[in-house]
């Protein structure tokens, strides 16, 4: 039987990483993203993952948009009969010091990254419940633990992802299903162009192998985190940030 995984935010950078991986071995992959702009991207990354996993399917859905994502789920059942991996991956980054920053910056970002979660979460749980199975991670991030300038807004809805986590861990294991969080640390992707090149050589001056890590890497965690050698693992925040934070 091939496993089913939804992939938020997996057209690029480290979901589509995720989706390479999950591909690579045997799921069915659903790609997820939202902006017009990235049609071409999404169909391409479609078409680059179908090569690995024919019946992997594109959803272009804000995560965000609580009724659209039930929608989406919702077909994903009639089109699979079963849903087994949730990764929620998409998020977005506005940052601002809080003495500047907009109303629009923190909702935006607390929307997408922390409300996404729960959406998605939400609208598979039924199902997962239903067949006795389910793996979901959340990408969640080094800052939600360390703080970062110019970043509360991302952090703080990173640090909601792992409270989240915990907390659903507890509820669900009963199930058989595992709810685990990775937080990369600074990690070679478009979203690492926000931070000013200054701020940036600061920051891998902290990180002991001096390395930005790569999307690949991530993805490997979250690999093993979906495979039954994982079967006893939950309610974790697992870093994987080269040392940066301990």
């Amino acid at each position: 039987m091939n496993r089913v995984a939804l992939i938020t935010g997996s057209i690029q950078g480290i979901g589509k990483e995720i989706a390479i991986k999950l591909a690579r071995n045997g799921y069915i992959i659903v790609l997820n993203y939202h902006r017009n702009e990235d049609d071409d991207k999404a169909n391409k990354s479609l078409d680059e993952i179908k090569k690995m996993s024919p019946n992997s399917i594109l959803k272009k859905v804000d995560v965000s948009d609580f009724t659209a994502v039930n929608q989406m789920i919702g077909e994903i059942i009639k089109n699979f009969g079963r849903i087994d991996v949730l990764v929620n991956n998409a998020g977005i980054v506005r940052d601002s010091t809080v003495k500047k920053m907009r109303y629009d910056q923190w909702d935006m970002v607390i929307k997408t990254n922390l409300y996404g979660t729960f959406n998605c979460t939400k609208a598979v749980l039924g199902y997962m419940i239903k067949q006795n199975y389910g793996k979901i991670i959340s990408i969640a991030s080094v800052v939600a633990s360390s703080g970062n300038f110019g970043q509360a807004n991302y952090a703080a809805s990173k640090a909601g992802i792992i409270g989240f986590t915990k907390s659903l861990s507890l509820e669900v294991a009963k199930y058989n299903i595992n709810v685990n969080c990775v937080s990369p640390g600074f990690t070679d992707t478009g979203m690492i162009k926000s931070i000013p090149k200054e701020h940036l050589d600061t920051l891998l001056g902290k990180i002991p192998f001096k390395r930005l890590a790569k999307p690949q890497e991530v993805a490997s965690l979250v690999l093993y985190l979906v495979s039954e050698e994982a079967s006893y693992i939950t309610g974790q925040n697992i870093g994987i940030n080269g040392g940066y934070y301990l």
